[in-house]
């Protein structure tokens, strides 16, 4: 059993859908196909819940209104007969209809919003559907509310996924190899609707291949597999053909954008390798995430932005030993993740992301010492097979950073990893150096 998932560039419009169509059908294999929402659908969905919220009910219907226009035009050109897209667009138009009658309630809860944010992955799975059964091919469709649930801390719940998928494909009928469910959306310990949080089509597809412990996790999206640097900042970057788990891990919470940053953990836990492959160029190897991978070389850079540099000196009140946890218990009770930590006896220096610096945080962290924040930050993570034993892999990363100011360092936490704080100003600076000093003059020396 492979599982195969499709990103929201890939059903794009009808070509691609009719592409993606190509691909799933050309073997005759067990495989479920995970689909996103079609490109753009989802913030358009997060906009109009976001107006209901501030009951502007007018500028939802119109942001509703352009959303079914662009379904129309791409049901049309997915189904040309008439009889065919007549049976299409009634599915469709019943989606819209769903999403009408919400924006005409008197009142707009968190609940009604995650009902409007399922739709775009509800849509997909019924055009593709649709679509399979116009060329005849035998597919069944797995409602992904109906095996996809989280527990009462929003985690996934694999026992209840692993029971409820086994039961629904037992189910179907036997002659039937090709399955269509929807990725992202799933119920929560209450039985709610709900949803992984964005980008996550990829953890649905991890986990559904984690509980039926298929051969190979797919992801397809529309870049030929993880590169070694950002290709929006760095030019002739190239795929890293291989990965392990824990390298792919790193660079997908660091920023690289091809995989979601939970999507690793299901799979790794059960040995599933991971495969990263373009939809426009199939024929490509990709990246394939296993075990097994290139050893003694640096593989790619990542780096992530937005992020907020906290450094507390200890007041002289706290005992050394007891500093430490006082600070990491602020984080606790406010829910607040940290990234990166280095520190001393008298003094904690990590980074947040921007947008979790809350003035609580700073009130609690001003009772146990002095504080200083410096906004505007980047972590630059290098990954690669970076064990103690490796000597001068930490001196090839600092040679080439020798420019460019570092604010912190962090390195031991890992294998693979060894992360750097730069200001996000010199961000392009440490990508471009990085990327001569390790690829391109390793390249030019091979």
């Amino acid at each position: 059993m492979k599982i195969m998932k499709f990103g929201g560039t890939s059903v794009a419009s009808a070509p691609r859908i009719r592409h993606v169509a190509d691909l799933i059908t050309a073997t005759d294999e067990p495989k479920i196909v995970v689909l996103s929402a079609m490109a753009g659908t989802t913030n358009t969905l997060v906009e109009i819940s976001r107006q209901l919220v501030e009951r502007h009910r007018h500028e939802a219907l119109i942001l509703l209104t352009k959303l079914k226009r662009k379904y129309e035009q791409e049901t049309q050109a997915l189904f040309p007969n008439p009889q065919s897209y007549d049976k299409a667009w009634t599915l469709v138009n019943e989606t819209f209809f769903f999403l009408e009658q919400l924006c005409y309630q008197e009142s707009f809860t968190l609940y009604d919003e995650k009902k409007i944010l399922a739709r775009g992955e509800l849509l997909s799975t019924a055009m593709m559907l649709r679509h399979l059964e116009d060329r005849g091919i035998k597919t069944a469709g797995l409602p992904a509310l109906e095996y996809m649930r989280t527990d009462k801390n929003a985690e996934p719940d694999l026992e209840y996924i692993e029971m409820h998928l086994r039961q629904i494909l037992s189910r179907c009928p036997s002659d039937v190899n090709l399955f269509i469910t929807e990725g992202y959306i799933c119920r929560n310990a209450f039985g709610d609707i709900d949803n992984l949080q964005r980008g996550g089509s990829d953890y649905t597809a991890s986990l559904v291949g984690a509980a039926l412990r298929a051969d190979e996790i797919q992801i397809w999206t529309d870049i030929d597999g993880m590169h070694n640097n950002d290709p929006r900042v760095v030019e002739a970057t190239e795929p890293v053909r291989r990965l392990h788990f824990e390298e792919a891990a790193e660079l997908a919470y660091f920023g690289a954008k091809i995989l979601h940053p939970t999507c690793i953990q299901p799979a790794k836990a059960r040995s599933i390798p991971v495969r990263l492959l373009n939809t426009l160029v199939p024929e490509a190897p990709g990246t394939l995430i296993s075990t097994d991978t290139d050893k003694d070389l640096i593989k790619a850079v990542a780096a992530k932005d937005d992020l907020t540099m906290i450094r507390v000196r200890s007041s002289h009140q706290l005992s050394a030993w007891s500093f430490a946890s006082k600070v990491f218990a602020v984080f606790e009770h406010l829910r607040i993740p940290i990234d990166m930590i280095a520190s001393t006896e008298q003094s904690i220096s990590l980074t947040i992301e921007t947008s979790r610096l809350v003035p609580e945080l700073e009130e609690e962290l001003e009772q146990l010492g002095t504080l200083e924040i410096e906004r505007g930050m980047t972590i630059v993570c290098i990954v690669g097979d970076l064990e103690s034993e490796n000597i001068g892999f930490e001196a090839q990363i600092l040679e080439a950073l020798r420019e460019v100011p570092i604010w912190m360092i962090s390195y031991g936490g890992s294998d693979y990893n060894v992360s750097v704080l730069v200001e996000a100003c010199n961000k392009r600076t440490a990508l471009k150096a990085l990327s001569d000093h390790l690829f391109i003059r390793r390249s030019s020396q091979a």
